[in-house]
């Protein structure tokens, strides 16, 4: 993935592209960060994790703020380092496959094994909701 940013960081000083290229920047400072400490998390986590911090930026800005309009700009750029989204039919096609293979399921264990299934890729408080109202069923 730090190959990658590399490629993208000189792409977007070619094209002079400062809200991509300071969003790069800082994901790489946060991979190399992660990568030298005593206990690195996987790259994913990490994207993760900076894409939270976007999110929580552009709902705590009004519309129209400056701030906000820059987080919604940087988490374009750090959405194209997740993997393809899961659309809700197909986190409910996991659920149900997962509660089918539980002797007993109950909402711990249902997104004890989903949750790695969908981490980066879909909303998990969604997903709790609805593992919650398919258990009740």
């Amino acid at each position: 993935m730090i190959e990658q940013l590399n490629n993208d960081i000189k792409t977007a000083m070619k094209s002079k592209d400062k809200v991509k290229l300071d969003a790069l920047r800082y994901l790489k400072s946060m991979l190399m960060e992660n990568a030298t400490s005593k206990s690195p998390s996987p790259e994913l986590d990490v994207v993760v994790k900076q894409q939270k911090k976007l999110q929580e930026a552009i709902d705590m800005y009004p519309v129209g703020h400056d701030l906000r309009d820059k987080a919604v700009a940087e988490l374009a750029v750090v959405a194209e380092y997740l993997p393809k989204p899961l659309s809700k039919d197909e986190v409910e096609g996991i659920i149900k496959t997962i509660i089918s293979g539980l002797e007993n399921p109950n909402m711990g264990a249902v997104m004890k094994e989903l949750t790695p299934q969908i981490k980066g890729r879909f909303d998990g408080k969604l997903a709790s909701t609805m593992t919650n109202e398919m258990l009740k069923k």
